[in-house]
């Protein structure tokens, strides 16, 4: 042990020495596993809120199409569809999306319905009537509103609708409730203009979830102007729409990538003259192989770690504390005007191991192993260069 913490401090001391390269490489590393962490922190990270949402999500949603666009369904489908075998339940759905010109940002307007019921409320109650509303925490940031104050909407005829604030939501996931501002049904259907007897779309309960696909053909080959989607699909959609925006991002920066195995392969080909010559040094004044080997070990580790660490803190620290303000706009794929949403810290280990044994390991062995080619050579020789 005291032989490594000895080896340890010359290793220490040696790097100092070359301290202006040492830095450089420092600094290219960290930057470099920042970026890959970044993308894969907030990929990560992004897939964790969707998964907090689709949790609350119903077995089945039914929209309707036309002209290839989203439309207002017929409420009197839900009949239809609550006759078929295996259907438990249900339930029209109001919702829209309301941008509001005041602070410039897009507010998500729904109706009250069972569901929100599971939602906690850090203050207050559901709205109960017409002219009450329950709100996100980011609309009340943007508005400044609080439990028990107002809320002007513009509605669909240019009338401003002036809205008691019932309360403000909580969740697991602020995504799911930052942009909301929840109404009740028949105030959403006024402050919207739908068309009596129509509904943004339907939210189908099946009682076995194996027979969700079967149930969507069923109800497609009843109303052939329906799209149903299931939880599965919108599930598998979230997951290719996330992986294809952080590929796209490790693909921009594929750069960094390429610099960092240049800079490895720079250093698998053959240390400094500088190196030779301490190498040489050390074996002419009786340090073994095998202890030079140590050397280097300990110098590539100190390196790699700090940098590879440095690296981890920064991308966290960019990502969950400052909303990774560099790629979220690529990778989240909203608009900017969307109320802005503290992330959930979430990272997953085996991000962390993969970009270890991509980036660590590499760096290591280039350092070691072109050290053991001068370490076995004669020390007169490797002297004299």
């Amino acid at each position: 042990m005291i032989k490594h913490l000895k080896i340890i401090e010359y290793a220490l001391s040696s790097l100092l020495r070359r301290k202006t390269k040492i830095i450089a490489i420092f600094i290219a590393y960290t930057l470099t596993v920042a970026t890959l962490a970044s993308v894969l922190f907030l990929t990560h990270a992004l897939k964790t809120e969707a998964t907090h949402i689709l949790q609350g999500v119903p077995d089945l949603i039914v929209q309707r199409i036309l002209g290839g666009r989203h439309d207002l369904i017929p409420v009197d489908y839900a009949e239809k569809i609550k006759d078929i075998f295996g259907v438990s339940e249900v339930k029209p759905r109001y919702w829209g999306y309301y941008y509001d010109a005041l602070t410039e940002a897009n507010y998500t307007v729904m109706g009250a319905g069972d569901a929100a019921l599971e939602l906690k409320l850090l203050d207050g109650k559901l709205p109960a009537t017409e002219f009450e509303c329950a709100v996100g925490k980011g609309v009340a940031a943007l508005r400044g509103a609080d439990y028990s104050n107002e809320l002007i909407l513009v509605n669909s005829r240019n009338i401003g609708v002036l809205f008691d604030v019932s309360g403000i939501f909580q969740s697991d996931s602020s995504l799911l409730t930052n942009d909301l501002v929840l109404l009740t049904n028949e105030a959403v259907i006024d402050f919207f203009g739908f068309e009596p007897g129509r509904a943004t779309d339907l939210a189908v309960t099946v009682q076995n979830s194996n027979e969700l696909q079967t149930v969507a053909v069923k109800i497609k080959k009843l109303f052939p102007d329906a799209r149903p989607i299931t939880k599965r699909e919108l599930t598998r959609t979230y997951d290719m729409v996330f992986n294809w925006r952080s590929g796209m991002m490790l693909t921009v920066f594929c750069a960094a990538i390429m610099a960092l195995c240049i800079m490895a392969w720079d250093k698998a080909t053959g240390i400094s003259a500088e190196e030779k010559l301490e190498i040489g040094i050390l074996k002419a004044i009786g340090w073994d192989t095998d202890d030079v080997l140590i050397l280097k070990f300990w110098e590539g580790v100190i390196v790699s770690m700090t940098s590879f660490l440095t690296g981890l803190l920064l991308s966290y620290v960019h990502v969950f504390y400052f909303d990774a303000f560099v790629l979220s706009t690529i990778l989240k794929g909203w608009s900017v005007l969307f109320p802005a949403f503290q992330l959930t810290p979430s990272v997953n280990v085996l991000h962390i191991f993969t970009m270890f044994f991509l980036t660590v390991v590499p760096y290591i062995a280039s350092t070691v192993i072109p050290t053991w080619k001068t370490a076995v050579t004669d020390p007169e020789s490797v002297m004299r260069g």
